[in-house]
């Protein structure tokens, strides 16, 4: 009998005008009382090394837990997937060559022929049933959130095997999509910071901590070859920086910038921007593990806080129209995103329904990783500002990048009222998201694997429900139902989407962006 791979058991005030003006023109480092140093980039590029400045440090090149949108660029250069998602969101073969879903709970997937690792060993169904063990064991992973349940690998030949589930799951070729496949034998339920994949590209150079890689061209590619050669991968925390270092042409390309550098950058000879809508969505989401008799744990506190929030103007004055104001619990441009709700600036109504609940002088701990969103440390001043103008008491913290904002996010460390986060779609859909934040168990919980303790047992059997849906129709209807039921919870003060924007030197050809802010390097050609 042929074995299955069963994943086992698991382990003083001014106008606010004003103060947005200002805070865009200086900011606002007041009420955050943090400052940085500048980094200064240093070394030119050789002519044949495409050079990429990131915001954030990439910490390793899986994806367990390290998700931000520059990272997937970098990842997949390394390893793959079965599938992956093309600029436009669609499905397109890896790995495999074959997806089908044979019956409502059973996938027939094949390996493509041929296809090796860049030591030569050949990629099996075996190292495809330890990765998904691995990610799902991950303590706090971030991708074993989006699946419902886990599919039971059975092989049928070398390259042949079954994808089983206990209940349907029509989007897993999807979900599969960001399962980044490692020989069995060198896998961990951990982010992996060496080891061999299937990408066109070898890591020769690595050092963590200070987010510093250097990728050659893998020579044992079984697709087609990269034409550039060689990528450096560099860490520069400072957006000032980042743009100094395009501008000298120390850098190829630079993500994460604000509304303002890319005025600064925009027609500046050598220098293009690219931009398209996105699929992130950033929110300041509340801390859902506070107790029964907290006023956070009211949904009509929640509601009265959001009206504290001038969203137009933070979007015209500071972020510039850079970002689109969400009119739901997930981004717009996700397929099966519902208009279920509007965010309303009304201080008023917001002191009346503070005042009619009995809450006086609350004080809200906000908190951020600084490069979570571009301006992000303006727009949270200004946030400040309006929860003051309505009696509420806030204070910021500001986490560094590589520092421990995870722990406390877990509620493993200091407690905090108010989360300012981006959280990505790595399927392009709207119901994945949905799995990912608010499909929250008392389970999951036990491992701080519940979005910040999102738990609504009616709306994750909705979820459920939505995703193990195989007509299309209805599960648009259950969709459309559970978002208007998730909205009416209030789990967000306020919320955007904002668009994918990187700036590249001109020298960069073939960069294709995606809605979800990452692009091919394979596809990226160097000129003169």
């Amino acid at each position: 009998m042929t074995p299955s791979f069963d994943l086992g058991p698991r382990p003083e005030t001014l106008s606010r005008r004003s103060l947005l003006k200002l805070l865009a023109a200086v900011g606002g480092a007041g009420a955050v009382g943090v400052s940085a140093g500048c980094a200064t980039p240093t070394g030119l590029p050789g002519p044949g090394t495409l050079n990429l400045a990131l915001n954030r440090s990439l910490v390793s090149l899986d994806n367990k837990l390290n998700q931000f949108d520059a990272a997937v660029t970098v990842q997949r250069g390394v390893r793959q997937g079965l599938t992956r998602l093309t600029p436009d969101l669609k499905l397109q073969m890896v790995l495999a060559d074959r997806f089908v879903l044979t019956d409502p709970t059973t996938w027939t997937v094949r390996l493509r022929e041929g296809i090796r690792y860049s030591d030569g060993s050949p990629v099996q169904v075996a190292d495809v049933a330890t990765a998904l063990r691995m990610y799902r064991d991950t303590s706090g992973g971030f991708l074993a959130t989006f699946f419902p349940e886990w599919p039971k690998v059975v092989p049928v030949d070398d390259r042949t095997f079954r994808m089983e589930t206990e209940a349907p799951l029509p989007i897993l070729d999807y979900l599969m999509a960001n399962i980044l496949i490692t020989p069995a034998k060198a896998n961990k339920p951990e982010e992996l910071q060496s080891g061999v994949g299937t990408g066109p590209y070898v890591v020769t150079r690595a050092n963590r901590g200070d987010g510093t890689y250097l990728l050659d061209a893998n020579p044992n590619y079984w697709g087609t070859k990269p034409t550039v050669s060689r990528v450096q991968v560099r860490f520069l925390p400072e957006e000032s920086s980042r743009v100094v270092a395009l501008r000298s042409g120390e850098v190829d390309v630079i993500d994460s910038i604000s509304p303002d550098s890319v005025e600064q950058l925009r027609g500046l000879p050598g220098v293009s921007i690219e931009t398209r809508p996105g699929t992130r969505l950033t929110h300041l989401f509340y801390n859902f593990r506070k107790p029964k008799n907290h006023p956070l744990a009211n949904p009509k506190v929640r509601e009265a806080l959001s009206y504290a929030i001038d969203g137009t103007s933070l979007i015209k004055d500071i972020l510039q129209g850079s970002v689109v104001q969400a009119s739901g619990v997930v981004p717009p441009d996700v397929a099966g995103a519902a208009k279920v709700g509007s965010f309303t600036y009304d201080p008023a109504r917001a002191k009346s329904m503070l005042a009619a609940l009995g809450v006086r002088d609350l004080p809200m701990r906000i908190i951020w990783e600084s490069g979570e969103f571009a301006s992000d440390t303006q727009v949270l001043e200004a946030v400040y500002q309006m929860l003051r103008e309505v009696g509420v008491r806030p204070t910021l913290k500001e986490f560094q990048p590589g520092g421990d904002i995870s722990t406390w996010r877990q509620g493993k460390a200091g407690d905090w009222d108010l989360l300012a986060n981006g959280y990505g779609s790595p399927t392009g859909l709207a119901v994945t998201m949905m799995q990912g934040m608010y499909a929250g168990t008392q389970q999951k919980e036990t491992t701080r694997d519940t979005y910040h303790g999102y738990i609504f047992p009616g709306i994750t059997k909705q979820i459920a429900a939505a995703s193990s849906e195989t007509d299309e129709a209805r599960r648009a209807v259950l969709l459309q139902k559970v978002q208007r039921d998730i909205w009416n919870t209030w789990p967000a003060m306020w919320a955007f989407a904002p668009k994918a924007v990187v700036a590249r030197r001109q020298r960069v050809g073939g960069l294709n962006l995606g809605a979800n802010n990452s692009y091919d390097l394979t596809a990226v050609r160097l000129g003169a």
